[in-house]
């Protein structure tokens, strides 16, 4: 099967190296809709035909401009025949999806004159060989191809694939795995379809399976790494055919799930970007916002995109909430005092009555002036509304036991006290500190103790179960095997801090409540400076694959000499210049943003299954720019906290009914994406732990 990445015409636009999101959004322009002009078609106008899937696809990398000469239909909606219009199907390479196309152009009226066809996915020779059966709808294609691009390229650094309901096929107690095991196939296809993109091939590490101890089998979702893993990779060897794909490794991958990092999807995170997820109840990137109306009429809702395009957003998302405020401030005060039309709109300094030039002045700034006024208002107003939720439900004070909490500066006793005397603070944030709590302490949570917590808490049942759930994201570890060894009498005065994070030494923290730091920014960099343990973090593709060794997958650690395909000058081009240089229109500040062309060395990849969290996209910029090498972190959904918390109650719904750690018995038949060869070199890792292979966290 050929894929539009074979054409020479088309890949010239991506040898100018961008952002990730910028690659993706010129692979289905460039690709794919400007590809099937032809000298007599560039000003007709086309239809777009895609599924739910591939509509997500190209909404989250691209904008209403960049499709304004298709019209855009849905593949399983009903559709009136275009007879002289050519179709463009971007589709995945489903049964359902083929039976659709062929329905649309087979037979002696089809609905369009021309259909060119673009895969998400590999399509099966099954169904090549379906769509070759239909003699009439040969002659009306104008391409058949595998696009392989089938992920949400949601932000610069970073990719969804999609699987919203992850945590909950993976990670419940239900012992049928069918539908776990299809998710992680679909999982694989899709990530494989990143580095498809990209032209990448990785070194793929993932969390090793770990157990308590020799006689205890290994839960399925601990393994739930591993067969991604397995699942990806043999995925990446069937793309070694495609032109121009690496055939040696060029990045390197990282495969974790949610159990590494509890804490982070219910923790408050006090960034700008963190609290409009967490308390303003967008929807993806959209934020309703009411504007005055018309001839002085009631409020008005307007639709808002929060993202990239936005130079204001782009500038203020990964502060803390007071600092963009306070730079919001300033950016009012100062675009008031260089504004000529703003200082006109409030008025003459003087007092005196406008004159002519003064007119004609401000007629002339308006229309600026109106589109930079209406992103500042809106930021002020979207800060303001967070700030007075922030007052009215007393987040300070619970921020900062949390932050105590995971620290290890507060414990049992601060978190009775806080239920006592808060009887004000909502059901949602006391269930929130004792989710943190219980990840912190999952001993306190044995027997009757955390029943007692939960009933002073005063939750419901179902807050209780997904409070109790948060075990079932526990990793196993020799600290938790250690904790509970045989019972002491010995009494230590000087207790030791118990503690989910370590300060983190060298850094300056400007705010005690932005301490916290995701798991995976630690991973991150042990994986750069080649630290991370390969006992704990095994690769799949190592080539001396040992799983106890001392060998690991190389990390680039020298950028300024080549290493391949992947040492790279990387320029993001979010937007074109527009000779605007007033500091605040979205020209002028994504040209500062994006002027400084860097050496970047091999890209990392991090992907967590079951959700990741708006800290650790944080996180991945960051480290871009300290360790000169682009981190894009992939996961199967974003877990921002309503929706995580949503997700953990179906976990396990039984409440009461602890979960045995030997409940689940894996055998080959319940991993078809793995290979027997590398189920039996797993295996040995999973049932005969060696020492140091568990670790601490």
């Amino acid at each position: 099967m050929s894929t539009s990445d074979s054409d020479s015409s088309s890949s010239s636009h991506l040898t100018d190296l961008k952002s990730f999101r910028q690659i993706t959004r010129d692979r289905l322009l460039y690709e794919m809709l400007r590809s099937t002009k032809t000298g007599n078609s560039r000003l007709s106008w086309r239809v777009l035909i895609m599924d739910k899937l591939t509509i997500k696809i190209v909404s989250s990398a691209c904008k209403m401009a960049d499709i304004t000469e298709e019209v855009v239909e849905d593949i399983y909606k009903r559709r009136q025949p275009l007879p002289t219009m050519d179709a463009i199907y971007f589709i995945q390479p489903t049964k359902e999806n083929v039976v659709m196309f062929l329905s649309d152009m087979s037979g002696k009226k089809p609905l369009y004159k021309k259909a060119f066809v673009f895969f998400s996915s590999q399509i099966s020779k099954e169904l090549v060989c379906y769509i070759k059966k239909d003699a009439t709808v040969l002659p009306r294609l104008g391409a058949l191809r595998e696009m392989n691009l089938e992920f949400l390229a949601v932000d610069s650094q970073g990719f969804l694939t999609d699987n919203e309901r992850a945590l909950e096929q993976l990670f419940g107690d239900d012992e049928d795995h069918r539908s776990g095991d299809a998710c992680l196939q679909v999982m694989a296809t899709r990530v494989a379809t990143v580095f498809a993109s990209l032209r990448e091939l990785p070194f793929v590490r993932y969390r090793a399976a770990r157990s308590l101890d020799a006689n205890t089998m290994t839960t399925y979702h601990d393994l739930v790494p591993t067969k991604l893993a397995a699942g990806i990779w043999n995925c990446l060897t069937k793309y070694k055919t495609i032109p121009n794909f690496p055939q040696t490794e060029t990045c390197e991958l990282l495969i974790l799930d949610r159990s590494v990092d509890q804490i982070a999807p219910v923790i408050h995170e006090w960034t700008y970007d963190a609290m409009c997820r967490d308390l303003l109840n967008m929807e993806g990137n959209k934020y309703v916002h009411e504007v005055p109306g018309k001839n002085g009429g009631p409020p008005e809702k307007k639709d808002v995109l929060l993202d990239e395009h936005d130079p204001i957003w782009l500038e203020l998302r990964h502060s803390h909430i007071a600092d963009a405020s306070e730079r919001l401030h300033d950016k009012m005060a100062t675009f008031v005092a260089k504004n000529r039309a703003a200082q006109i709109q409030h008025g003459s300094r003087d007092g005196g009555e406008l004159s002519t030039r003064d007119l004609q002045r401000m007629v002339q700034a308006l229309p600026q002036y109106s589109e930079q006024i209406d992103k500042l208002s809106l930021h002020v107003e979207i800060a303001s509304k967070i700030n007075k939720i922030i007052r009215e439900q007393g987040l300070k004070d619970l921020g900062q036991l949390e932050q105590d909490l995971v620290f290890g500066d507060a414990g049992t006793k601060e978190v009775i006290e806080f239920l006592r005397t808060k009887q004000d603070v909502s059901r949602e944030n006391k269930m929130r500190l004792l989710m943190v709590y219980a990840a912190v302490h999952p001993e306190k949570f044995e027997g009757d103790k955390g029943s007692k917590l939960m009933q002073l808490a005063q939750i419901s049942s179902d807050d209780k179960i997904a409070v109790n759930n948060m075990k079932l994201l526990e990793a196993p570890s020799e600290a938790k095997k250690s904790s509970r060894g045989a019972f002491t009498l010995k009494f230590d005065v000087h207790k030791k801090k118990h503690a989910a994070r370590k300060e983190r030494s060298g850094e300056e923290v400007s705010w005690q409540l932005s301490r916290f730091y995701p798991m995976v920014e630690e991973l991150i960099e042990k994986l750069s400076k080649g630290e991370l343990p390969k006992n704990e973090y095994p690769c799949m593709n190592d080539p001396c694959p040992t799983f106890h060794g001392t060998t690991h997958a190389p990390s680039i650690q020298n950028f300024d000499g080549p290493v391949g395909q992947s040492v790279r000058t990387r320029r993001p081009t979010w937007a074109r210049p527009r000779n605007s240089d007033d500091g605040y229109s979205s020209d002028s500040i994504l040209r500062h943003a994006s002027s400084d062309s860097k050496k970047m060395g091999q890209r990392i990849f991090v992907f967590i299954v079951g959700g990741a969290t708006r800290s650790e996209l944080r996180a991945c910029h960051k480290l871009t720019t300290k360790l000169k090498r682009e981190v894009i972190l992939g996961s199967s959904s974003f877990a921002d906290p309503p929706h995580f918390i949503t997700g953990s109650v179906p976990l396990h719904q039984h409440q009461g009914i602890a979960l045995s750690k030997d409940k689940f018995i894996i055998t080959t038949a319940t991993m078809p994406i793995m290979t027997l060869r590398q189920f039996s070199a797993v295996a040995s890792t999973c049932h005969a732990p060696q020492n140091g292979s568990f670790g601490t966290r």
